[in-house]
């Protein structure tokens, strides 16, 4: 029986290689299993002894009591090369040089958070002042543009911006500071 099923194993006959697979797969994983001490590999190792054992029908001795060694030694020489290109991967891993640390980004997100609340409340307390106001707070603190910059842009005297400005910014950090604390509260 057993030079049968070996005469048909070497002819590649799939049926006997199902045969073989159903009856020592689980012998093969369990073997795996234990050696490496994860089921994946040992899953892995499964299929590449059966690969393995198929693309090596071939030489497979004609006589035999049983194909169980012949099929034992594939497990293990697929273990030794799994551990040999794992023990690679960790050397080749370990010549790479460390990356950047991740940094933390809870804090930069709530300060992004507090950012986009008091944007918020300065465009709340922006739209409370007068349009001329507006224009010149927007012009030189958001544009950057200088006192005779804004007063080009606006068609007013430079003096003008300069005291609408000031007392734009008074206006403009209570206001905002008002609405920062409703915010607040409502929050609570």
């Amino acid at each position: 029986m057993e030079r049968k099923t070996r005469a048909r194993l070497r002819a590649g006959d799939p049926a006997a290689f199902s045969e073989l697979f159903d009856e020592h797969a689980q012998a093969i994983y369990r073997y795996a299993a234990r050696t490496t001490g994860d089921w994946a590999a040992a899953e892995d190792v499964v299929s590449l002894t059966f690969l393995e054992a198929w693309r090596l029908r071939g030489r497979l001795e004609p006589e035999g009591d049983s194909v169980v060694p012949w099929l034992f030694g594939i497990a293990t020489n697929v273990l030794r090369n799994k551990t040999r290109a794992t023990r690679r991967h960790r050397a080749a891993l370990s010549r790479i040089p460390p990356g950047d640390p991740v940094p933390d980004f809870a804090d930069e997100l709530v300060g992004r958070f507090e950012d986009a609340q008091r944007v918020e409340a300065a465009h709340t307390a922006l739209a409370q002042l007068s349009s001329t106001d507006r224009e010149i707070i927007t012009l030189c603190v958001w544009a950057g543009l200088d006192y005779a910059g804004t007063a080009e842009a606006l068609g007013i005297p430079v003096g003008t911006v300069r005291s609408r400005l000031s007392r734009a910014r008074t206006r403009l950090r209570e206001l905002t500071k008002t609405t920062m604390q409703k915010t607040m509260q409502g929050e609570n």
